[in-house]
Protein backbone atom coordinates (compact mmCIF):
# COMPACT_ATOMS: atom_id res chain seq x y z
CA UNK A 1 0.00 0.00 0.00
CA UNK A 2 1.18 3.65 -1.05
CA UNK A 3 1.82 5.98 1.91
CA UNK A 4 -0.52 8.06 0.77
CA UNK A 5 -3.15 5.87 0.89
CA UNK A 6 -2.08 4.76 4.26
CA UNK A 7 -1.98 8.71 5.11
CA UNK A 8 -5.74 8.34 4.13
CA UNK A 9 -6.77 5.65 6.36
CA UNK A 10 -5.42 7.91 9.30
CA UNK A 11 -7.66 11.20 9.28
CA UNK A 12 -7.33 11.73 13.25
CA UNK A 13 -3.88 11.46 13.35
CA UNK A 14 -3.58 14.94 13.89
CA UNK A 15 -5.84 14.81 17.14
CA UNK A 16 -8.50 18.02 16.12
CA UNK A 17 -11.43 17.93 17.84
CA UNK A 18 -13.36 19.33 14.70
CA UNK A 19 -12.33 19.41 11.18
CA UNK A 20 -10.93 22.61 9.86
CA UNK A 21 -11.46 25.07 6.83
CA UNK A 22 -9.75 24.87 3.71
CA UNK A 23 -8.88 28.42 3.78
CA UNK A 24 -5.59 29.11 5.08
CA UNK A 25 -6.97 31.56 7.48
CA UNK A 26 -8.74 29.53 9.52
CA UNK A 27 -5.80 27.21 10.48
CA UNK A 28 -5.95 25.56 14.09
CA UNK A 29 -2.51 25.88 14.91
CA UNK A 30 -3.14 25.17 18.45
CA UNK A 31 -4.60 22.23 17.88
CA UNK A 32 -1.93 20.99 15.11
CA UNK A 33 0.78 21.64 17.94
CA UNK A 34 -1.16 20.32 20.72
CA UNK A 35 -1.99 16.83 19.02
CA UNK A 36 0.38 16.76 16.29
CA UNK A 37 3.21 16.60 18.23
CA UNK A 38 6.44 14.86 18.46
CA UNK A 39 5.12 13.91 22.58
CA UNK A 40 1.26 12.88 21.11
CA UNK A 41 2.42 9.97 18.38
CA UNK A 42 1.65 6.48 19.69
CA UNK A 43 3.92 3.86 19.31
CA UNK A 44 1.65 0.81 19.27
CA UNK A 45 -1.49 0.53 17.60
CA UNK A 46 -2.32 -1.20 20.44
CA UNK A 47 -2.47 2.41 22.38
CA UNK A 48 -6.01 3.28 19.96
CA UNK A 49 -8.97 1.64 22.12
CA UNK A 50 -11.66 2.02 19.36
CA UNK A 51 -8.47 0.03 16.85
CA UNK A 52 -9.49 -3.65 16.56
CA UNK A 53 -7.68 -6.33 14.76
CA UNK A 54 -11.15 -6.92 12.61
CA UNK A 55 -10.65 -3.07 11.18
CA UNK A 56 -10.25 -3.57 7.34
CA UNK A 57 -7.55 -1.15 8.20
CA UNK A 58 -5.15 -2.71 10.91
CA UNK A 59 -3.03 -3.43 9.02
CA UNK A 60 -2.46 -0.77 6.81
CA UNK A 61 -2.29 1.60 10.24
CA UNK A 62 -0.41 -0.69 12.13
CA UNK A 63 2.61 -0.50 9.18
CA UNK A 64 2.19 3.27 9.84
CA UNK A 65 2.69 3.01 13.50
CA UNK A 66 5.78 0.87 13.37
CA UNK A 67 7.52 2.03 10.13
CA UNK A 68 6.96 5.67 10.22
CA UNK A 69 6.10 6.47 13.76
CA UNK A 70 4.15 9.25 12.69
CA UNK A 71 0.45 8.97 13.94
CA UNK A 72 -1.49 10.56 16.45
CA UNK A 73 -5.01 10.15 17.98
CA UNK A 74 -7.03 11.78 20.99
CA UNK A 75 -6.31 12.80 24.37
CA UNK A 76 -8.93 10.15 25.23
CA UNK A 77 -6.91 7.37 23.72
CA UNK A 78 -9.39 6.76 20.72
CA UNK A 79 -8.39 7.21 16.98
CA UNK A 80 -11.63 8.08 15.00
CA UNK A 81 -11.02 6.46 11.85
CA UNK A 82 -14.49 7.50 10.82
CA UNK A 83 -13.89 11.71 10.89
CA UNK A 84 -13.33 13.08 7.15
CA UNK A 85 -10.06 13.95 6.29
CA UNK A 86 -9.68 17.18 4.83
CA UNK A 87 -6.33 18.88 2.11
CA UNK A 88 -5.26 20.90 5.47
CA UNK A 89 -5.43 17.49 7.91
CA UNK A 90 -3.28 15.43 5.41
CA UNK A 91 -1.03 18.49 4.62
CA UNK A 92 -0.22 18.51 8.77
CA UNK A 93 0.05 15.08 8.97
CA UNK A 94 2.73 15.07 6.20
CA UNK A 95 4.23 17.59 7.65
CA UNK A 96 4.62 16.06 11.05
CA UNK A 97 5.70 12.90 9.33
CA UNK A 98 8.73 14.86 7.32
CA UNK A 99 10.83 15.03 10.08
CA UNK A 100 10.45 11.21 10.84
CA UNK A 101 11.20 10.01 6.88
CA UNK A 102 15.13 9.32 6.75
CA UNK A 103 14.37 7.99 2.81
CA UNK A 104 13.27 10.63 0.39
CA UNK A 105 11.13 8.19 -2.60
CA UNK A 106 9.51 8.91 -5.61
CA UNK A 107 5.82 8.55 -3.54
CA UNK A 108 6.74 10.99 -1.25
CA UNK A 109 8.54 13.70 -3.26
CA UNK A 110 4.69 13.64 -5.48
CA UNK A 111 2.77 13.80 -2.11
CA UNK A 112 4.99 16.95 -1.46
CA UNK A 113 4.47 18.61 -4.84
CA UNK A 114 0.89 17.82 -4.26
CA UNK A 115 0.58 19.51 -0.74
CA UNK A 116 2.99 22.31 -1.35
CA UNK A 117 1.00 25.37 -1.35
CA UNK A 118 -0.40 23.69 2.35
CA UNK A 119 3.18 22.95 3.74
CA UNK A 120 4.27 26.08 3.05
CA UNK A 121 1.56 28.20 5.09
CA UNK A 122 1.56 25.50 7.55
CA UNK A 123 5.03 26.19 8.00
CA UNK A 124 4.90 29.82 7.19
CA UNK A 125 2.26 29.88 9.45
CA UNK A 126 4.45 28.36 12.36
CA UNK A 127 7.33 30.51 12.10
CA UNK A 128 5.88 33.47 12.28
CA UNK A 129 3.75 32.40 15.71
CA UNK A 130 7.34 31.28 17.04
CA UNK A 131 8.57 34.90 15.76
CA UNK A 132 5.96 36.40 17.44
CA UNK A 133 6.51 34.90 21.05
CA UNK A 134 9.98 35.48 20.38
CA UNK A 135 9.72 39.59 20.53
CA UNK A 136 6.70 39.06 23.33
CA UNK A 137 9.42 37.33 25.52
CA UNK A 138 12.17 39.24 24.50
CA UNK A 139 10.25 42.75 25.15
CA UNK A 140 7.71 41.78 28.10
CA UNK A 141 7.37 44.17 31.29
CA UNK A 142 7.92 41.10 33.59
CA UNK A 143 7.85 37.12 33.41
CA UNK A 144 6.33 37.30 37.02
CA UNK A 145 4.17 40.70 36.74
CA UNK A 146 0.91 41.76 35.59
CA UNK A 147 -0.20 46.07 34.86
CA UNK A 148 -3.58 46.79 34.75
CA UNK A 149 -5.01 50.52 34.70
CA UNK A 150 -7.92 52.92 35.57
CA UNK A 151 -8.51 56.00 34.46
CA UNK A 152 -11.41 57.88 35.50
CA UNK A 153 -12.90 61.75 34.48
CA UNK A 154 -15.61 63.19 36.68
CA UNK A 155 -17.17 66.24 35.54
CA UNK A 156 -20.61 67.66 37.11
CA UNK A 157 -21.66 70.54 39.53
CA UNK A 158 -23.59 70.54 42.65
CA UNK A 159 -26.15 73.27 44.16
CA UNK A 160 -27.33 73.95 47.69
CA UNK A 161 -30.87 75.20 48.67
CA UNK A 162 -32.80 74.68 52.08
CA UNK A 163 -34.25 77.20 54.42
CA UNK A 164 -30.78 78.09 55.89
CA UNK A 165 -29.76 79.97 53.22
CA UNK A 166 -26.64 81.69 54.46
CA UNK A 167 -25.21 78.32 54.74
CA UNK A 168 -26.18 77.29 51.51
CA UNK A 169 -24.79 80.86 49.89
CA UNK A 170 -21.40 80.02 51.49
CA UNK A 171 -21.49 76.28 49.95
CA UNK A 172 -22.24 77.35 46.74
CA UNK A 173 -19.44 80.19 47.07
CA UNK A 174 -17.26 76.87 48.10
CA UNK A 175 -17.94 73.92 45.73
CA UNK A 176 -21.24 75.56 43.34
CA UNK A 177 -18.85 75.20 40.35
CA UNK A 178 -18.85 73.34 37.44
CA UNK A 179 -15.63 70.62 37.28
CA UNK A 180 -13.60 68.17 35.59
CA UNK A 181 -11.54 66.07 37.84
CA UNK A 182 -9.33 62.81 37.50
CA UNK A 183 -8.06 59.48 39.14
CA UNK A 184 -5.63 57.68 37.48
CA UNK A 185 -5.05 53.82 39.29
CA UNK A 186 -1.92 51.87 38.33
CA UNK A 187 -2.08 48.64 39.71
CA UNK A 188 0.93 46.10 39.50
CA UNK A 189 0.37 42.37 40.46
CA UNK A 190 3.11 40.41 40.89
CA UNK A 191 2.88 36.68 42.08
CA UNK A 192 6.00 34.85 42.85
CA UNK A 193 4.54 31.12 43.15
CA UNK A 194 1.04 31.56 41.57
CA UNK A 195 -0.36 31.83 44.93
CA UNK A 196 0.77 34.92 46.46
CA UNK A 197 0.68 38.87 45.66
CA UNK A 198 2.36 41.31 45.81
CA UNK A 199 0.69 44.37 44.96
CA UNK A 200 2.24 48.18 44.27
CA UNK A 201 -0.34 50.41 43.18
CA UNK A 202 0.42 54.12 41.91
CA UNK A 203 -1.80 56.78 42.18
CA UNK A 204 -2.52 60.46 41.08
CA UNK A 205 -5.59 62.58 40.99
CA UNK A 206 -6.79 66.41 41.36
CA UNK A 207 -10.21 66.06 43.52
CA UNK A 208 -8.71 68.01 46.43
CA UNK A 209 -10.23 71.21 45.51
CA UNK A 210 -12.98 69.80 43.59
CA UNK A 211 -16.77 70.36 43.68
CA UNK A 212 -16.81 66.62 45.19
CA UNK A 213 -14.63 67.29 48.73
CA UNK A 214 -16.77 69.18 51.36
CA UNK A 215 -19.15 67.45 53.87
CA UNK A 216 -21.03 64.45 52.89
CA UNK A 217 -20.80 65.36 49.33
CA UNK A 218 -17.34 63.68 49.14
CA UNK A 219 -17.10 61.11 45.77
CA UNK A 220 -16.77 57.30 46.61
CA UNK A 221 -13.67 56.84 48.53
CA UNK A 222 -11.31 55.68 45.97
CA UNK A 223 -11.36 59.48 44.89
CA UNK A 224 -10.39 60.28 48.67
CA UNK A 225 -7.79 58.84 49.87
CA UNK A 226 -4.93 59.62 47.67
CA UNK A 227 -3.27 62.55 49.30
CA UNK A 228 -2.95 64.08 45.83
CA UNK A 229 -6.57 64.55 46.30
CA UNK A 230 -6.98 66.12 49.63
CA UNK A 231 -7.15 70.21 50.59
CA UNK A 232 -3.36 71.20 50.59
CA UNK A 233 -1.99 68.26 48.61
CA UNK A 234 -0.29 68.33 45.42
CA UNK A 235 -2.56 67.10 42.57
CA UNK A 236 -1.22 65.79 39.61
CA UNK A 237 2.11 63.90 41.91
CA UNK A 238 2.14 59.82 40.91
CA UNK A 239 2.68 58.61 44.25
CA UNK A 240 2.09 55.30 45.92
CA UNK A 241 -1.05 54.24 47.29
CA UNK A 242 -1.07 50.54 48.11
CA UNK A 243 2.03 48.15 48.41
CA UNK A 244 1.26 44.94 50.07
CA UNK A 245 2.53 41.31 49.85
CA UNK A 246 -0.62 38.43 50.90
CA UNK A 247 0.49 34.75 50.62
CA UNK A 248 -1.16 31.82 51.90
CA UNK A 249 -0.25 29.85 54.72
CA UNK A 250 -1.56 26.11 54.16
CA UNK A 251 -4.65 25.47 52.52
CA UNK A 252 -7.28 27.31 55.02
CA UNK A 253 -4.91 30.70 55.97
CA UNK A 254 -4.11 33.72 53.95
CA UNK A 255 -1.54 36.53 55.07
CA UNK A 256 -1.06 39.99 54.20
CA UNK A 257 1.38 42.53 55.53
CA UNK A 258 2.21 45.99 53.58
CA UNK A 259 3.94 49.53 54.50
CA UNK A 260 1.06 50.64 52.80
CA UNK A 261 -2.34 48.25 52.99
CA UNK A 262 -6.03 49.16 53.45
CA UNK A 263 -8.24 47.53 55.82
CA UNK A 264 -10.43 45.94 53.32
CA UNK A 265 -7.04 44.14 51.58
CA UNK A 266 -7.19 42.37 54.36
CA UNK A 267 -10.89 40.86 54.79
CA UNK A 268 -11.43 37.58 53.19
CA UNK A 269 -15.18 38.81 52.49
CA UNK A 270 -16.95 42.10 51.34
CA UNK A 271 -20.50 42.08 52.61
CA UNK A 272 -21.92 44.18 49.78
CA UNK A 273 -23.02 43.74 45.94
CA UNK A 274 -23.37 47.34 45.48
CA UNK A 275 -20.27 48.87 43.54
CA UNK A 276 -17.90 50.96 45.05
CA UNK A 277 -16.70 53.19 42.39
CA UNK A 278 -20.84 54.59 42.09
CA UNK A 279 -20.87 58.00 43.62
CA UNK A 280 -21.70 59.04 47.02
CA UNK A 281 -18.67 58.38 49.48
CA UNK A 282 -21.00 57.05 52.05
CA UNK A 283 -22.43 53.85 49.85
CA UNK A 284 -18.57 52.43 49.94
CA UNK A 285 -18.79 51.36 53.38
CA UNK A 286 -21.15 48.41 53.44
CA UNK A 287 -23.64 50.24 55.91
CA UNK A 288 -20.90 50.95 58.53
CA UNK A 289 -18.57 53.79 57.74
CA UNK A 290 -17.34 53.45 61.14
CA UNK A 291 -16.64 49.78 61.51
CA UNK A 292 -15.37 49.62 57.53
CA UNK A 293 -13.78 52.55 57.78
CA UNK A 294 -11.14 51.44 55.20
CA UNK A 295 -8.24 53.22 56.77
CA UNK A 296 -5.06 52.91 54.93
CA UNK A 297 -1.63 52.57 56.25
CA UNK A 298 1.02 50.48 57.97
CA UNK A 299 -0.94 47.06 58.87
CA UNK A 300 -1.14 43.31 58.64
CA UNK A 301 -3.59 40.56 58.80
CA UNK A 302 -4.57 36.98 58.98
CA UNK A 303 -8.12 35.43 57.57
CA UNK A 304 -9.19 32.02 57.68
CA UNK A 305 -12.41 30.47 54.89
CA UNK A 306 -13.69 27.05 55.24
CA UNK A 307 -16.41 26.08 52.70
CA UNK A 308 -18.66 29.87 52.97
CA UNK A 309 -17.10 30.72 56.49
CA UNK A 310 -14.79 33.11 57.15
CA UNK A 311 -12.68 34.13 60.36
CA UNK A 312 -10.67 38.19 59.46
CA UNK A 313 -8.43 40.12 61.72
CA UNK A 314 -6.39 42.98 61.07
CA UNK A 315 -4.21 45.91 62.26
CA UNK A 316 -3.70 49.33 60.31
CA UNK A 317 -2.55 52.38 61.32
CA UNK A 318 -2.29 55.43 59.54
CA UNK A 319 0.63 56.93 60.97
CA UNK A 320 2.55 53.67 61.58
CA UNK A 321 5.82 55.41 59.59
CA UNK A 322 5.73 57.88 61.82
CA UNK A 323 8.81 58.39 64.14
CA UNK A 324 8.09 60.45 66.79
CA UNK A 325 5.41 58.90 69.15
CA UNK A 326 3.78 62.33 70.09
CA UNK A 327 2.91 65.54 68.08
CA UNK A 328 6.03 67.88 67.91
CA UNK A 329 7.22 71.27 67.06
CA UNK A 330 9.98 71.78 64.75
CA UNK A 331 11.50 75.04 63.40
CA UNK A 332 12.86 74.59 59.28
CA UNK A 333 14.66 78.33 58.79
CA UNK A 334 11.89 80.96 60.28
CA UNK A 335 9.49 78.82 59.41
CA UNK A 336 7.20 76.55 62.19
CA UNK A 337 5.82 73.34 61.76
CA UNK A 338 3.47 71.21 63.67
CA UNK A 339 5.02 67.45 63.42
CA UNK A 340 2.06 64.54 63.96
CA UNK A 341 3.12 61.65 66.01
CA UNK A 342 2.64 58.42 65.30
CA UNK A 343 4.37 55.10 65.23
CA UNK A 344 2.56 51.58 65.88
CA UNK A 345 0.53 50.80 68.83
CA UNK A 346 0.49 54.51 70.92
CA UNK A 347 -2.49 57.26 70.90
CA UNK A 348 -1.27 58.79 68.31
CA UNK A 349 -1.36 56.06 65.76
CA UNK A 350 -4.59 56.65 64.31
CA UNK A 351 -5.24 52.50 64.78
CA UNK A 352 -7.72 50.51 63.78
CA UNK A 353 -8.13 46.52 65.03
CA UNK A 354 -10.68 45.16 63.04
CA UNK A 355 -12.30 41.48 63.59
CA UNK A 356 -15.16 40.05 61.09
CA UNK A 357 -17.33 36.63 60.78
CA UNK A 358 -18.66 36.10 57.63
CA UNK A 359 -20.47 33.85 54.86
CA UNK A 360 -20.22 33.46 51.44
CA UNK A 361 -23.04 31.35 49.49
CA UNK A 362 -23.46 30.96 46.20
CA UNK A 363 -25.42 34.65 45.30
CA UNK A 364 -25.52 35.48 48.73
CA UNK A 365 -23.54 36.69 51.60
CA UNK A 366 -23.40 37.97 54.86
CA UNK A 367 -21.09 39.08 58.19
CA UNK A 368 -20.86 40.88 61.14
CA UNK A 369 -17.83 43.30 62.19
CA UNK A 370 -16.50 44.94 65.28
CA UNK A 371 -13.88 47.92 65.39
CA UNK A 372 -11.74 49.04 67.91
CA UNK A 373 -10.06 52.59 66.94
CA UNK A 374 -7.85 55.31 68.50
CA UNK A 375 -7.89 58.31 67.03
CA UNK A 376 -10.19 57.86 64.00
CA UNK A 377 -14.38 58.04 64.05
CA UNK A 378 -15.98 56.95 61.09
CA UNK A 379 -14.47 57.60 57.84
CA UNK A 380 -17.80 59.56 56.74
CA UNK A 381 -20.21 61.61 58.86
CA UNK A 382 -21.69 64.94 58.93
CA UNK A 383 -19.51 67.83 60.51
CA UNK A 384 -20.35 66.62 64.53
CA UNK A 385 -19.63 62.83 64.32
CA UNK A 386 -16.72 64.14 62.96
CA UNK A 387 -15.55 66.78 65.21
CA UNK A 388 -16.47 64.24 67.84
CA UNK A 389 -12.60 62.36 67.03
CA UNK A 390 -11.23 65.72 65.39
CA UNK A 391 -11.19 67.87 68.34
CA UNK A 392 -10.62 65.16 70.85
CA UNK A 393 -7.93 62.79 68.69
CA UNK A 394 -7.04 61.14 71.57
CA UNK A 395 -10.24 59.76 71.89
CA UNK A 396 -11.37 55.85 71.35
CA UNK A 397 -14.16 54.48 69.61
CA UNK A 398 -15.78 51.05 69.44
CA UNK A 399 -18.06 50.10 66.26
CA UNK A 400 -19.91 47.43 65.15
CA UNK A 401 -21.25 46.41 61.44
CA UNK A 402 -24.00 43.74 60.16
CA UNK A 403 -24.26 43.35 56.51
CA UNK A 404 -25.19 41.53 53.65
CA UNK A 405 -26.56 41.24 49.96
CA UNK A 406 -28.11 38.69 47.78
CA UNK A 407 -28.04 38.42 43.86
CA UNK A 408 -30.19 37.15 41.15
CA UNK A 409 -28.81 34.19 39.31
CA UNK A 410 -29.66 35.32 36.26
CA UNK A 411 -30.24 39.49 35.22
CA UNK A 412 -33.57 40.79 34.87
CA UNK A 413 -35.81 43.34 36.23
CA UNK A 414 -34.74 41.73 39.91
CA UNK A 415 -32.05 43.55 41.56
CA UNK A 416 -29.05 42.84 43.41
CA UNK A 417 -29.98 43.81 47.27
CA UNK A 418 -27.15 45.41 49.35
CA UNK A 419 -27.90 46.73 53.37
CA UNK A 420 -25.84 47.51 56.24
CA UNK A 421 -25.72 49.08 59.55
CA UNK A 422 -23.76 50.22 61.85
CA UNK A 423 -23.13 52.12 65.40
CA UNK A 424 -20.21 53.77 66.78
CA UNK A 425 -19.86 54.42 70.53
CA UNK A 426 -17.70 57.18 71.77
CA UNK A 427 -15.89 55.98 75.13
CA UNK A 428 -13.18 57.33 76.56
CA UNK A 429 -11.74 60.77 77.24
CA UNK A 430 -10.78 63.43 75.28
CA UNK A 431 -8.24 66.02 76.56
CA UNK A 432 -10.15 69.81 75.32
CA UNK A 433 -7.57 72.72 76.57
CA UNK A 434 -6.52 72.31 79.94
CA UNK A 435 -9.53 70.53 81.24
CA UNK A 436 -10.54 66.90 80.33
CA UNK A 437 -14.15 66.19 78.80
CA UNK A 438 -15.44 62.17 79.10
CA UNK A 439 -17.10 61.09 75.48
CA UNK A 440 -18.54 58.00 77.17
CA UNK A 441 -22.27 57.53 76.00
CA UNK A 442 -21.94 59.66 72.88
CA UNK A 443 -23.41 57.27 69.76
CA UNK A 444 -23.69 57.66 65.90
CA UNK A 445 -25.66 54.98 63.73
CA UNK A 446 -25.77 54.79 60.12
CA UNK A 447 -27.42 52.10 57.50
CA UNK A 448 -27.94 52.19 53.49
CA UNK A 449 -29.82 49.55 51.45
CA UNK A 450 -28.41 49.70 47.41
CA UNK A 451 -30.32 48.19 44.51
CA UNK A 452 -28.29 47.54 41.16
CA UNK A 453 -30.45 45.93 37.85
CA UNK A 454 -27.65 43.86 35.24
CA UNK A 455 -28.50 43.99 31.61
CA UNK A 456 -30.52 47.11 31.53
CA UNK A 457 -32.25 47.52 28.14
CA UNK A 458 -28.58 46.11 26.56
CA UNK A 459 -26.74 43.32 27.63
CA UNK A 460 -23.52 44.79 29.71
CA UNK A 461 -25.04 48.34 31.00
CA UNK A 462 -26.09 48.73 34.76
CA UNK A 463 -28.17 50.30 36.80
CA UNK A 464 -28.89 51.44 40.82
CA UNK A 465 -29.99 53.35 43.14
CA UNK A 466 -28.87 53.63 47.09
CA UNK A 467 -30.57 55.54 50.45
CA UNK A 468 -29.29 55.32 53.36
CA UNK A 469 -27.84 57.99 56.27
CA UNK A 470 -24.26 58.95 56.62
CA UNK A 471 -23.20 58.59 60.02
CA UNK A 472 -25.24 60.89 62.19
CA UNK A 473 -25.17 61.54 66.16
CA UNK A 474 -27.77 59.66 67.91
CA UNK A 475 -26.85 60.40 71.35
CA UNK A 476 -24.28 63.17 72.82
CA UNK A 477 -22.03 63.02 76.07
CA UNK A 478 -23.61 64.28 79.41
CA UNK A 479 -20.34 65.98 79.69
CA UNK A 480 -21.61 67.89 76.17
CA UNK A 481 -25.18 68.12 76.89
CA UNK A 482 -28.10 69.11 74.00
CA UNK A 483 -30.27 66.69 72.12
CA UNK A 484 -29.08 65.80 69.00
CA UNK A 485 -31.12 67.03 65.99
CA UNK A 486 -28.02 65.77 63.16
CA UNK A 487 -30.01 62.92 60.98
CA UNK A 488 -29.48 63.39 57.09
CA UNK A 489 -30.63 61.28 53.89
CA UNK A 490 -28.70 60.36 50.76
CA UNK A 491 -29.88 58.99 47.50
CA UNK A 492 -28.02 58.50 44.45
CA UNK A 493 -29.37 57.09 40.56
CA UNK A 494 -27.15 56.28 38.32
CA UNK A 495 -27.29 54.34 35.22
CA UNK A 496 -23.97 53.15 33.23
CA UNK A 497 -23.38 52.77 29.63
CA UNK A 498 -20.96 49.65 28.30
CA UNK A 499 -19.87 51.41 25.60
CA UNK A 500 -16.65 48.86 24.84
CA UNK A 501 -15.32 46.21 27.06
CA UNK A 502 -12.50 48.52 28.32
CA UNK A 503 -14.91 51.97 28.07
CA UNK A 504 -17.68 53.16 30.31
CA UNK A 505 -19.69 56.39 30.80
CA UNK A 506 -21.69 56.70 33.73
CA UNK A 507 -24.54 60.08 34.06
CA UNK A 508 -25.57 60.30 37.40
CA UNK A 509 -27.60 62.23 39.86
CA UNK A 510 -27.50 62.26 43.96
CA UNK A 511 -29.26 64.39 46.55
CA UNK A 512 -28.68 65.14 50.37
CA UNK A 513 -30.99 66.49 53.01
CA UNK A 514 -29.77 67.94 55.85
CA UNK A 515 -26.08 68.16 53.84
CA UNK A 516 -23.97 69.60 56.97
CA UNK A 517 -26.40 67.83 59.65
CA UNK A 518 -27.18 69.66 62.86
CA UNK A 519 -24.66 71.85 61.88
CA UNK A 520 -27.28 73.26 59.14
CA UNK A 521 -29.64 74.58 61.42
CA UNK A 522 -30.64 77.43 63.17
CA UNK A 523 -29.09 76.49 66.84
CA UNK A 524 -27.11 73.98 68.15
CA UNK A 525 -29.87 70.89 69.44
CA UNK A 526 -32.79 72.18 67.74
CA UNK A 527 -34.61 74.45 65.05
CA UNK A 528 -36.47 73.42 61.71
CA UNK A 529 -33.46 74.71 59.32
CA UNK A 530 -31.71 72.76 56.83
CA UNK A 531 -29.36 73.05 54.13
CA UNK A 532 -30.07 70.86 51.63
CA UNK A 533 -27.33 69.46 48.34
CA UNK A 534 -28.69 68.24 44.72
CA UNK A 535 -25.85 67.77 41.81
CA UNK A 536 -25.45 65.50 39.01
CA UNK A 537 -22.50 64.50 37.06
CA UNK A 538 -21.04 62.34 34.35
CA UNK A 539 -18.19 59.59 34.70
CA UNK A 540 -15.91 57.88 32.21
CA UNK A 541 -13.64 55.48 33.60
CA UNK A 542 -11.23 53.09 31.03
CA UNK A 543 -10.01 50.01 31.93
CA UNK A 544 -6.35 48.98 30.34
Amino acid sequence: MKLFQQLLLAPAALGLLAPMSAMAADLNLGAVNKYAGPEEQVTSITQFSDVSPTSWAYQALSNLVERYGCVAGYPNGTFKGKQALTRWEAAALLNACLDRITEVTDELKKLMKEFQKELAVLRGRVDGLEAKVGELEANQFSTTTKLKGVATFVMGSNTFGGSNAFAAGKLRALEGATTFNYDLRLNLDTSFTGKDLLRSTLRAGNFGQSAWNGGLNQMEVAFQENNNTIVGGSPNVVEINRLFYQFPIGSQFTATVGGRVRQDDMLALWPSAYPADTILDVFTYAGAPGTYSLNLGSGAGLWWKQGGFSVSANYVAANGNVGSPAATTRTVGSTTVTVPGGGIGNAASQQTFTAQIGYAGTNWGTAVAYNYSTGLGPAVGTPLVTSLVGVFPSSKTNSVGISGYWSPSTSGWVPSISAGWGITGYTSNGIAGPGTINLGGAQSQSWYTGLQWSDVFIKGNAAGFAVGQAPFVTKTAKSIGGTPNDSNYNFEWWYKFQVTDNISVTPAIFYISQFLGQGGKNAPGGGTSSVNNFGGLIKTTFKF
